[in-house]
């Protein structure tokens, strides 16, 4: 995240680093609810594909549903995240 605003500009390095460190931290967080939602969503499609798991169909479906749950969940803690951190870096 390239930015060229005069307040990061007048941090030191070290504090530049941070900041890049914790926005790729916010990046790999919201990476691993996507993984999550895949995950849950492959679960859900192997539940209710599978012949042999028609018993627990009832499953699938909660995972179904739960998939786009975790991923908005994540899309928007993310974001939440994101705008907090450029809100605390352009008041220092």
């Amino acid at each position: 995240m390239p930015t060229s605003s005069p307040e990061l500009n007048a941090l030191s390095l070290a504090d530049k680093l941070a900041v890049e460190r914790t926005n790729l931290a916010n990046e790999r967080t919201f990476l691993a609810y996507f993984r999550t939602s895949i995950a849950l969503l492959a679960g859900g499609l192997t539940f209710l594909g599978l012949e042999l798991l028609k018993d627990v169909s009832d499953a699938g479906y909660f995972l179904l549903v739960l998939s786009p749950a975790v991923l908005m969940t994540g899309l928007i803690r993310y974001r939440v995240v994101r705008k907090r951190i450029r809100a605390y870096y352009t008041t220092v």
